[in-house]
């Protein structure tokens, strides 16, 4: 029976869908990662046309978002409420503005991912600093390794992923015949893009199949993996195959690969909070990192609330 696993983490919250012992969705929720998709803010319309065709308003953090479509008759510095449906896209050198669009609703925050566990009807387990790493267990470790790397084995192949500004490519390696190949990495790119939360326009690119029914059969391996809603191509003669999920946040991998130190960071805080008690009063970690957790009194005070002790973590 599938089950969530959710964790309250320093700088983050985590859960994972886990079933037959494995993880078949993961979401990472950064406390300082908004606004959130749902948040409905206050706004000013700072601009009616900007370089993306679209208005851009500014919200009272001062972050600027997107805007469409724009209220006929608004006026620029005119003051408005939006609802944020697509959260900042760290892209490299290209980064995506936050998406908003005008609503009557009265400003609110976004349901948390506890939340969103909640309504999703699948049992939930809290999984605590204390006692045994149940994310781990299922596989925490691999996946964060294949969202970093963008390198996915499977059996007989291997999945590599690229972002990249239009699209994530996902190319499909491996060493057996053709027809087979493509069966499995169909399936095992379908597993990915759930696993890694992966959204907007996706290109997978196939072994070369010029027998209709082998392409077919590809598509097919593809749709059972992968849960609607979705919409995809044909797989053509090439192997081709494009996919368009919504994207309403970044997937793990532009997560972790967009700020590599940062997820270094968390992931040595999550690693202290779990040590067994009494466990070390000084740790080092590269410069970067150790400069990152210093800046940020907040994670290490939790950390010491958490360990009931002070943990200094130095640069090496």
């Amino acid at each position: 029976m599938a089950e969530w696993l959710y964790e309250a983490g320093i700088g983050e919250d985590r859960a994972v869908l886990v079933e037959g012992g494995v993880i078949i969705e993961a979401r990472i929720d950064r406390a300082d990662h908004r606004p959130r998709a749902g948040d409905v803010l206050a706004a000013r319309l700072k601009r009616k046309a900007g370089p993306a065709g679209r208005g851009e308003v500014e919200l009272a953090s001062g972050t600027v978002a997107l805007l469409a479509p724009i209220p006929p008759g608004l006026t620029e510095g005119a003051p408005l409420t939006v609802e944020i449906v697509r959260e900042a896209i760290p892209e490299r050198r290209n980064p995506k503005l936050p998406l908003a669009r005008p609503t009557d609703a009265p400003p609110q925050a976004a349901p948390t991912l506890l939340d969103v566990l909640e309504e999703s009807g699948i049992p939930i387990r809290a999984v605590p600093p204390q006692g045994p790493d149940l994310l781990e267990e299922a596989g925490w470790s691999e996946l964060l390794e294949q969202a970093e790397t963008g390198l996915v084995p499977f059996p007989g192949g291997l999945l590599r992923i690229a972002l990249t500004p239009a699209m994530t490519v996902i190319d499909v390696d491996g060493e057996v015949a053709p027809p087979e190949l493509a069966l499995r990495g169909a399936a095992a790119a379908a597993q990915a893009i759930r696993r890694c939360d992966i959204g907007g326009s996706i290109g997978i690119d196939l072994p070369t199949l010029p027998d209709k029914r082998a392409r077919q059969a590809a598509a097919e391996a593809l749709d059972a993996a992968l849960p609607q809603p979705f919409e995809r191509t044909a797989v053509n003669g090439f192997g081709l195959l494009q996919i368009v999920r919504r994207r309403v946040r970044p997937s793990l991998m532009e997560l972790l690969q967009s700020d590599p130190v940062r997820a270094s960071a968390l992931a040595l805080l999550r690693r202290l909070e779990r040590e067994p008690l009494p466990g070390p009063d000084r740790v080092t970690a590269p410069a970067a990192v150790a400069r990152l957790i210093a800046s940020r009194p907040d994670w290490t005070a939790e950390l010491a609330r958490r360990r009931g002790r002070a943990i200094r973590i130095e640069p090496f």
